[in-house]
């Protein structure tokens, strides 16, 4: 898959990185199903390209997955489903979170809220993979991605994003996008808090 960035999705996010052309949105939405009929996702901790606190992040201790809310999608709309890539972390994106089973219509997600049904995140754990970038590493960009499909999921939980992605291809209504950016402090890193080969 290239990664060219389309101009649609560039003037969505917010900042630019190596990964923008690979992210789940790129492959499956385009300019006119970005935002349709005013599908949007927001969060009540942070806005989009603002910080994400700490207590969702892998520098605090029993941190979760941040709350978000999403806008009524466009008549039509099945199920709903989440995938959510650090933009940064390399030319293919590191997957964080994937959830479907979301009902078709205004929802949200509560801070640290078990979804319906969760797949495997880029450590193969059905989870919120806790962000870790390098603490010498600018701010990556976490990019929530939002999807309204025609048609509800039939897959089980731990599927793959692979296997996600290729359930939504040409089932994609309306997506919504919504950027975190988290970059750690030094003294967050402690000694033997992680690996150089697990920074995400």
């Amino acid at each position: 898959m290239p990664n060219t960035v389309p101009s649609w999705l560039s003037g969505a996010l917010k900042g630019t990185g190596p990964g923008d052309g690979r992210l789940t949105v790129a492959r499956l939405a385009d300019e006119r199903t970005l935002g349709r009929g005013g599908f949007a996702l927001t969060s009540p901790a942070f806005g989009d390209g603002e910080a994400l606190d700490p207590c969702f992040t892998a520098d605090e201790e029993d941190a979760v997955a941040p709350p978000l809310e999403w806008s009524a999608p466009p008549p039509g709309t099945q199920e709903l489903a989440l995938v959510v890539e650090d933009a940064d972390a390399g030319e293919e994106p590191v997957c964080h979170w994937l959830v479907w089973g979301l009902a078709g219509q205004r929802g949200k997600l509560l801070e640290g809220e078990v979804p319906p049904r969760v797949g495997k995140n880029a450590h193969r754990n059905s989870e919120w993979l806790l962000p870790e970038p390098p603490p010498e590493d600018e701010a990556h960009r976490y990019v929530f991605q939002l999807f309204a499909l025609d048609l509800p999921l039939t897959l089980m939980p731990g599927a793959s994003r692979e296997d996600l992605v290729k359930t939504m291809e040409n089932h994609v209504v309306a997506a919504a996008v919504l950027t975190g950016k988290y970059k750690r402090q030094p003294e967050d890193a402690g000694e033997g808090a992680w690996d150089e080969d697990d920074f995400v």
